[in-house]
Parts: C-alpha cells; structure tokens; sequence
C-alpha cells in the first residue's frame, strides 16, 4: 500500500512540475513574442508629477512611429505643432492638429519653420531669412513693408518680432551708421596699405571728417541710436530707461512687450510689471493679460510669480487661446502612454 501512495504522488509531482515548466515556457515565449513585434507592454516607470488627469494626446510614439522618446529630438513651432527627429534612422516627422505626416528628409523645406533658433548667422541675416516676406535689403540698408505700408531704409534692425495673429509688428532700428561695413573694409586697407605713419595719421584724420560728416547729413548723433518703430501706434522707446530691453512677440499672447533686466514695458512705453530679483535677467516668461502675473520657462520647469507650486518634467510650454480663453499649454512625455501628452492652465 505504501509503495502504491509513494508512486501516485510521485506521479502527482512529476505532473504539477511539467504544467509549471510548461506555463513558464509559455510566459518566456508570449515575451519574446511581444518583443519581437513591438506589442509589448509600455514599461512601468510612474507618471511625471506634471502629469493631469484630462491630458490630451498630441502624438504617440508607438504604432508606426516607433520612436524612443530618450532618443527623439522634439522642435515645436509657435503654433504648437511638433518636429520629431529620429537622429538615427534621419527620418523626420511633423505633428500638427491631431495629424502626423512624414517620414521627410533633414533638408525639406517644410522643416524650416521648427529650425529658425538654430542658426548661426549673424542678428541681421538672420532676420531677413527668417521674416523674407517683411525685411528685404536696398543697397546697404533696409526696408520693413507690413500691411502694404514701408518703413526705412534703415542703417541696422536689431529686432524684429510679429505676434502669433501677424496682425501687428515692432522692430528696434538704427536709422543711420558713421560708416558701413564696406567702408569700413577700404578705410582699413587704405591705412594698412599707407607707407608712412604720416600718411596713416592723415588718412585717419580724412576718415573721422568724412564719418562726422556723414552723421550729420544723416540727422545727427541721434539717428545712431536705436528707436523703436511698430504698426502699434504711439510706440515709443527710452534708450536711458530701456536700454538692453528686447523685444518679445510670443511672452504675452498675442501682444508685443519689451522685456529688459528687471522689468517689462509694452510698446508704448509704458512699465507694466517689475520681475522679483531671483528672477531677474530671464527672458522665457509668460505674462498674463491683465499684467498681474507671470511664470518662468526654463530647463523643463514652469515658475510662477504668484506662488503656485512649480510644474516639473515639461516637454515644451507656450500660451495659446482655446475656445475665447488664454491657457499656459504645457507637453510632457507620459511613460504609461508612451505618448507626448498636453495640459492646460488658464491664464
């Protein structure tokens, strides 16, 4: 009898032991099999803290994406549409309005608009590729034509913004300039090439009278420092009181500030907020409409003026108007989704 109890549970454990081989087997399996066609699970990292209950989808990095978010650069254009960029596979994809089309090339023309903040020219060819359609050059100065109306020629445009409507624009000018860069160029090879330090001396005494010359011709000292010139009427710069200050088409929506090291004006001239000392010298901010309040932009946190707890493992932000209403709209990376979703603060 004992041998027989000893031989059924034998049989009963040799059993149990081969479903369990079995059932791990088929776990390793089903995980190889999910590896293998991309559908398995998004992993269990928490949710950012910057995370809200009715975030939106902007776009999800699975399906035939297939992008890892570590691994993909995110460009977002002032209308809040997204560039992602795959830097290995070089394939380029563009988000905009709940739709996503590419892949496209690194050099398509339609990247352009999620590329302006990354090129190396200087300040004024800089600004005529990226507003070609209102800077254009006449012989050594240029012009502004917005609406139908030309401004200029000026001597410098030392900045140059439009606001999301493109119903309005303000640039910083300097009409006139002692001597152009081509000038500049001879007077310099001319004195080089002088033989003596006497003819050096009496070139340089030609060049100053010629300069001082130009100057006034041109309307005097005055017409060499910067003012500002805008479609907003009675816009207005002080040199003494905003010198430094530049302008910002995108930090008030839809309006057009001047934002210098501790205070921001608008274009009239007038002073509409003072930024507290810990917060002095940012320019990534966004003031809301009625000039009560303000947050900082920066290295993926939000920092608002009035106290409200600070937003932590933000994508991108910017100020958008929904339905008739101003929000702060913020992206960030959802691990649970494996998507790039979007919240909302009104503003």
């Amino acid at each position: 009898m004992k041998k027989l109890i000893v031989s059924v549970l034998t049989l009963l454990l040799m059993g149990s032991a081969s479903l369990s081989a079995q059932g791990l087997l088929k776990k390793v399996t089903n995980a190889m099999k999910d590896e293998i066609l991309g559908t398995k699970k998004v992993n269990a990292e928490p949710e950012p803290a910057c995370a809200c209950d009715n975030a939106e989808t902007v776009v999800s990095l699975g399906g035939d994406l297939k992008l890892i978010y570590e691994e993909t650069r995110i460009n977002v254009a002032l209308d809040g549409s997204l560039l992602l960029s795959d830097p290995i596979k070089t394939n380029n994809y563009i988000v905009k309005d709940g739709n996503t089309s590419g892949p496209y090339a690194g050099d398509d023309p339609r990247l352009a608009p999620y590329k302006d903040g990354e090129s190396n020219e200087d300040g004024k060819d800089f600004l005529i590729r990226k507003y070609k359609d209102y800077i254009s050059k006449s012989g050594e100065k240029y012009l502004i034509t917005f609406a139908g109306k030309t401004y200029g020629p000026y001597a410098v445009i030392n900045d140059f913004v439009i606001p999301y409507s493109n119903d309005k624009f303000a640039a910083l000018v300097t009409e006139n300039v002692a001597v152009t860069e081509s000038e500049g160029q001879s007077m310099e090879k001319a004195i080089e090439n002088a033989k003596t330090d006497q003819e050096k001396m009496e070139l340089a005494m030609k060049y100053s009278q010629q300069m001082a010359q130009k100057v006034m011709q041109g309307g005097g000292a005055s017409s060499l420092t910067a003012k500002i010139i805008s479609s907003v009427p009675n816009a207005s710069y002080d040199m003494v009181q905003q010198g430094g200050a530049s302008l910002n088409g995108t930090a008030k929506f839809d309006d057009i500030i001047l934002i210098s090291h501790d205070r921001v004006y608008n274009v009239q001239g007038k002073q509409v907020m003072t930024l507290k000392p810990e917060h002095a010298g940012v320019r990534n901010i966004f003031v809301n409409s009625a000039n009560t309040k303000y947050a900082l932009y920066n290295y993926g946190t939000l920092t608002f003026s009035d106290g409200t707890p600070m937003i932590n493992d933000i994508v991108h932000a910017r100020e958008a108007k929904i339905d008739g209403t101003v929000y702060i709209v913020y992206m960030y990376y959802s691990p649970k989704n494996n998507a790039i979703m979007q919240c909302k603060i009104q503003w």
